[in-house]
């Protein structure tokens, strides 16, 4: 059984000989120059490397806005750092989208070559949209981008029907050859006491949005998985009635209970989960992270991973070790 193949018989709940076993996120850089120090074989990430460490390998495409190179318009935020934003107001907005999209066209058009050549070699394709809470706060700047629900509501809709309509291009450019078998949304929607944002403001803001994007992907076989750190617990039912398929990464520092989450809703795609804390204190405390984990994995619709970039007071010989445990949890999946 090929890694994509077995990612998807996961994904749609069809016989599998064990987990996928995967890294949703890339590793720190600076986790990375610690184990080349130590001896690690590559000197950055690679696909080299995950088959060193006994990953299955997974190519991702995260299309990115292009605001890299977006002059920031914000009042007295000339040289701002990332936490500002770009815009104040929808005048700023026109001067700037063209960046976010017409002007990225041929870079991702080119980026979904990559994923059709990965899919080719049988690796897990996936790739990530820039969701309709992350977005707007890119641009508006974060402490503003929580008051332009009430401040500017027309143009938080203006920018996420742009992104939608581009959106909606990319996956048909996408799956014109092939249909990953999933997709994520960025959103960072919750931080550790629950979602930035009420029911009624995600009804209103994010899921029209969705609304018009989901129904196609899942035309196309591709589930769909929203990435939101924090405590995700409320947040889910809302997803659900959207039409969201899952939802990663599951931290644990958060409270996020990934046992009683994947009992309860058991239609419903869980990634991550495994404390990323426990790693620095060797093999035998991440052994018994995994047993907590067990009735998760069980069940089914549960797949563990770190509950984010492995961070850099693991060693080299802790993560080989991470690995080693990963593989024998891996197929009790399997275990009724």
């Amino acid at each position: 059984m090929t890694s994509a193949q077995r990612m998807s018989n996961f994904l749609n709940k069809k016989e599998v000989d064990r987990l996928p076993i995967i890294e949703w996120a890339i590793w720190w850089d600076k986790t990375l120059h610690r184990w080349t120090s130590e001896g690690m074989p590559y000197q950055h990430y690679s696909k080299e490397l995950k088959q060193e460490l006994g990953l299955d390998y997974d190519y991702q495409v995260w299309f990115y806005n292009g605001l890299s190179v977006a002059p920031r318009l914000k009042k007295g935020n000339a040289h701002g750092n990332n936490n500002d934003g770009y815009i104040d107001n929808a005048e700023h907005y026109e001067q700037i989208k063209q960046l976010m999209f017409q002007n990225q066209k041929e870079y991702h058009l080119n980026k979904i070559q990559e994923l059709r050549e990965s899919n080719k070699a049988g690796d897990i394709t996936w790739f990530t949209l820039e969701g309709f809470f992350w977005l707007p706060r890119i641009l508006f700047g974060i402490e503003d981008h929580l008051l332009s629900f009430y401040d500017q509501p027309e143009l938080y809709h203006k920018i996420c029907q742009d992104a939608t309509d581009y959106y909606l291009f990319l996956i048909d450019e996408i799956t014109k050859y092939i249909s990953p078998p999933f997709m994520t949304f960025g959103e960072d929607m919750s931080y550790n006491n629950g979602p930035m944002l009420s029911e009624d403001m995600f009804n209103e803001f994010i899921k029209p949005y969705y609304d018009q994007i989901i129904p196609k992907l899942h035309d196309k076989g591709i589930k769909v998985i929203v990435d939101s750190d924090g405590d995700i617990t409320k947040l889910i039912p809302w997803l659900i009635s959207a039409g969201v398929d899952g939802i990663l990464p599951l931290e644990r520092q958060a409270g996020t209970d990934v046992n009683k989450l994947t009992e309860q809703y058991p239609d419903f795609l869980f990634v991550g989960g495994f404390d990323k804390m426990v790693m620095k204190h060797g093999k035998d405390a991440m052994k018994k992270e995994f047993e907590r984990l067990v009735p998760a994995i069980k069940r089914g619709n549960f797949l563990p991973s770190v509950d984010h970039q492995t961070p850099p007071d693991v060693s080299y010989e802790q993560y080989q070790d991470y690995m080693e445990l990963f593989h024998e949890f891996a197929g009790m999946i399997n275990d009724k």
